[in-house]
């Protein structure tokens, strides 16, 4: 625990944290919520903060804009890290602040990363927040829906930040080169080109940008005079290899298999091509993938295409035998087959209808008919009597009714007329028309 010390700044700090925004002025980005007018912007200014917590990508000012509130509030500010903080502390501070409440005075406290205090940690604090004796600000780069206890998130306006659009970045950028806090008292020659790729390279990261642009700067090419100037080819050099936004563990792990398998419903092979790149190259396992294929090759093309099924089970086993980088040709094949092939979700919807039928009819008797009768005894309870055996017949058919007296004439499989699945409509309907008739 400590208490104001994140947001001090020290010469030999990271230009990132000498560079931090001062005020709302200097914030770059967000707009939608820090703009003129903007709920945010008027709750900072009027000092009217409630219980928040800021949602985003990491570099996007979530820190930043808790550091704004501390130098503008009139309460005291705390600051907590999730990852070193415990119970313990987190009781201690509850206490203190119960006692500045009874007295008038507010306490803001700060929850850096809360996504990583655990339940228990997190319930900790629900009673304060309730009470008012704290105003509860968190920060944290996971959905809160899934990582925030639901009271605690219950009594918190959520706000969504952003990834830093391009021309925002470089406007950061640019201020470092110049501010005194950054590089303003050098001379330091970069194009606006090469702070633009810079920029592009950080992904809405304004921390990334100032990291790389620091650098890029302190590898820079120094004359006798002390002007650095930034070349291409320390560009290059820096910038050689991007990070993926991907968490393999996180929501952005979900966010984009889901891209991959609607549009691979939607029948757009590019789109899907390009999502199962950006999990492959961020280190995805392709096993992972694969799996997510075949569970499509049914749900969404079924029998409308049988053999989809069988290339997402070859590429699977592919997978297998030769691993990434090779296999993700085989991916692609399986990606783009799906992509292309007739659409039917007939089989998922057939076992979804059938599921809620099942569950709310558990205890239904099988059909004496159709139940095995393997002991003298079963016989005498008539368990297969008047089976029929439809190989004795010569349409391989019979009117034996299956399902329990109460589902009975009940139809989960409808098929589509998509692709081959029109062919088993057809013939479906010539198979219900004769047990009608007979």
């Amino acid at each position: 625990m400590e208490q104001r010390t994140l947001f001090d700044n020290e010469n030999n700090q990271p230009l990132a944290s000498r560079l931090r925004p001062r005020n709302l002025d200097e914030f770059v980005g967000q707009r939608h919520l820090i703009g003129e007018g903007k709920i945010l912007r008027k709750l900072i200014e009027e000092d009217k903060i409630s219980s928040l917590i800021f949602w985003g990508p990491p570099g996007v000012g979530k820190t930043t804009l808790a550091s704004i509130i501390a130098s503008r509030t009139n309460s005291e500010f705390i600051n907590f890290s999730a990852v070193t903080s415990g119970i313990k502390e987190i009781k201690a501070v509850m206490t203190q602040a119960e006692q500045a409440r009874k007295l008038g005075a507010k306490t803001i406290v700060f929850v850096d990363e809360i996504h990583r205090f655990n339940k228990a940690q997190q319930d900790a604090f629900l009673p304060f927040v309730e009470k008012g004796s704290i105003i509860l600000i968190g920060a944290t780069t996971e959905n809160p829906s899934f990582e925030v206890n639901g009271a605690l998130l219950s009594r918190c306006k959520v706000f969504v930040l952003q990834g830093l659009k391009t021309e925002d970045l470089v406007t950061l950028l640019k201020r470092a080169i110049t501010d005194s806090r950054g590089f303003g008292n050098q001379i330091v020659n970069i194009t606006d080109e090469q702070l633009e790729i810079v920029a592009k390279f950080a992904n809405g990261d304004a921390r990334n940008a100032l990291s790389t642009l620091e650098m890029i700067v302190l590898n820079g090419n120094v004359d006798k005079n002390g002007t650095i100037t930034v070349t291409d080819e320390t560009l290059e050099q820096c910038i050689s290899k991007k990070s993926l936004l991907y968490d393999k563990n996180g929501e952005e792990h979900y966010n984009i298999i889901s891209a991959l398998h609607k549009s691979m419903r939607n029948s757009d092979p590019d789109a899907a091509v390009y999502w199962l790149a950006r999990m492959l190259e961020a280190g995805e396992d392709p096993i992972y993938v694969a799996r997510r294929i075949t569970r499509f090759a049914s749900e969404d093309v079924g029998l409308a295409d049988p053999h989809a099924l069988e290339i997402a089970v070859a590429a699977y086993h592919a997978c297998h035998f030769i691993g990434m980088p090779e296999c993700s040709v085989h991916l692609t094949q399986a990606v783009i087959y799906m992509s292309l092939a007739p659409k039917s979700n007939a089989l998922y919807m057939a076992y979804e209808t059938a599921k809620r039928d099942a569950i709310k009819e558990l205890a239904e008797p099988v059909p004496l008919v159709i139940r095995n009768a393997p002991t003298k005894l079963m016989k005498e309870l008539d368990y297969g009597k008047g089976y029929q055996y439809a190989h004795d017949t010569q349409e391989k058919l019979t009117n034996m009714q299956c399902l329990p007296d109460s589902l009975a004439g009940k139809e989960y499989y409808i098929p589509t007329e998509q692709g081959l699945e029109a062919k088993y409509k057809d013939k479906l309907e010539k198979i219900k028309n004769w047990k009608k008739s007979h």
